[in-house]
């Protein structure tokens, strides 16, 4: 088995084993079972990167093997330069996911951990097919585990926000796998990614192609106007599921841009970039300004996610290597952010169980070291230089200016909305008098608190002092997919 298949199925296989042991008093080693399972899923990530060959666009750590032979369809596994660093991400956000629901998570704990395990496996095998259809039925499964986190263990409507939720992305998806059924027709009976990117198609197939896959991608993402699921499924979704939500499965849609979209159907992606671009812009600039007025935490954060995932849409179709790489560190550097912002506020909500923000103010009193943390998260999130939300949005920033003034005049805007909500948030909560006895009689963070938040720290302060690790690796794809859409494919 390779290291591809290891990091798949690792965490599927723990979470399956988690099943077994349902009762109560099994509680603490399941706890204890889940935290060994997602760490070893992690180290099993670790060769991935250090074997890792760069100044090359290949595909590595290729697996293939006949899955359903009669259809030509392969259990086809690989990860260049644009995939490799989400497979890690996805792994590590596991491991602090579980940290998180270490004591909130009473009921139903085997269950709670195993559906974070096995979603970490899917989401990993999105991430690594090279087979429409393996690609497919990873993407399709990723929905299952996590309407289960939010229908299960969510809030007051937390079946209202799953069926959204579900719903919303299910159909989505249904016109991508008419799209990949007739690429497999063209192709001459292949699933083969890579096989499709070479396929020359008519204008007319490449835009039906490109809207079919937007349909899945854009959802996903969420791109502006149908975005509206994911505020109510944030609100609604325990701690642990708005941070996977927001730091891996909103990446899932952008991820199929650039694996899809863009190679197989290029001239289409050129001809309507100035819809995508527009559609992000707004999403940057008005999403922004609609966080402004929100009085619940979560939602504003749930907003800044869609402005801040408008910035990679935007990045993607500037159709330049700055803007490209740009996107793909704010994808990285938003998971590492998002996912800090709503553990931090998961750790208010367990103490005061309000999300409203009114509810709070003066907490950097009563819990001094928690506000460092949450500080942090704070200005990252502005897009604070040193830290992780600065790298990305500003490449993309360099990008947008790089193709047209104006773009890069109107995408940096958003920099300015963005500290407003986010300080506006910070300072209503964190500073000022005590304004209540549940904030006065607050305790600060414990030691598996301060764990969870370090890990976090860490990799937003390190992707921001040194992010050459993050680029490098990225390079070499990055130049090759601008060759693949820089060429007509038109028959």
């Amino acid at each position: 088995m390779g290291w591809l298949s290891l990091a798949i199925w690792t965490p599927i296989a723990f979470g399956v084993v988690l099943l077994a042991f349902g009762r109560e008093s099994q509680a603490q080693m399941v706890r204890w079972l889940a935290l060994i399972g997602s760490i070893i899923s992690f180290v099993v990530t670790l060769p991935l990167y250090s074997g890792f060959k760069l100044g090359t666009a290949a595909m590595q750590f290729v697996e293939k093997s006949p899955w359903i032979a009669r259809f030509n369809v392969n259990y086809h596994l690989g990860v260049d330069g644009i995939s490799l660093w989400f497979v890690l991400l996805t792994s590590f956000i596991t491991v602090v996911v579980v940290i998180a629901g270490w004591e909130v998570i009473q009921r139903k704990v085997n269950q709670y951990m195993a559906a974070f395990l096995i979603l970490s496996g899917l989401m990993i095998g999105v991430f690594s097919a090279l087979d429409g259809l393996l690609f497919y039925v990873f993407f399709e499964a990723t929905l299952i585990p996590m309407y289960l986190i939010i229908g299960i263990w969510g809030g007051p409507n937390k079946i209202y926000a799953a069926f959204k939720f579900f719903l919303y992305t299910l159909l989505g998806s249904l016109l991508t796998l008419v799209a990949f059924i007739y690429l497999y027709t063209r192709s001459g009976g292949s699933f083969d990614i890579l096989t499709w990117h070479a396929l020359p198609l008519s204008g007319t197939a490449q835009t039906l192609i490109f809207f079919a896959l937007f349909a899945a991608f854009a959802v996903k993402v969420p791109m502006w106007p149908v975005h509206t699921w994911l505020p109510d499924v944030h609100v609604e979704a325990p701690t642990g599921g708005s941070a996977v939500l927001a730091a891996i499965m909103l990446k899932l849609g952008a991820y199929g841009f650039l694996r899809f979209s863009m190679p197989i159907a290029p001239d289409a992606s050129h001809e309507w970039s100035g819809l995508m671009i527009t559609l992000s812009l707004v999403a940057v600039i008005y999403v922004g300004l609609v966080a402004l007025v929100q009085q619940d935490m979560k939602k504003l954060v749930a907003y800044s996610s869609v402005a801040h995932m408008g910035f990679v849409t935007l990045g993607f179709f500037l159709f330049n290597d700055l803007g490209i790489a740009g996107g793909l560190v704010q994808m990285i550097a938003h998971g590492f952010v998002s996912g800090a912002m709503f553990l931090c506020i998961g750790v208010l909500y367990d103490r005061v169980h309000s999300r409203e923000i009114a509810a709070y103010g003066g907490v950097a009193t009563t819990m001094p070291r928690f506000t460092v943390f949450a500080l942090l998260f704070f200005m990252a999130n502005c897009g604070l230089p040193g830290t992780a939300g600065f790298v990305g949005e500003w490449m993309v920033i360099l990008g947008a200016v790089k193709a047209n003034f104006w773009l890069g005049l109107l995408a940096a805007t958003a920099l300015i909305s963005g500290a407003a909500y986010t300080l506006w948030m910070f300072k209503r909560v964190y500073f000022g008098p005590v304004t209540n006895d549940h904030v006065r009689n607050l305790k600060d963070i414990n030691a598996r608190e301060f764990v969870m938040l370090s890990l976090l720290a860490l990799a937003v302060l390190g992707m921001g002092i040194n992010p050459k690790p993050f680029t490098d690796v990225m390079d070499a794809s990055v130049a090759n997919l601008l060759k693949q859409v820089s060429v007509s494919k038109l028959n």
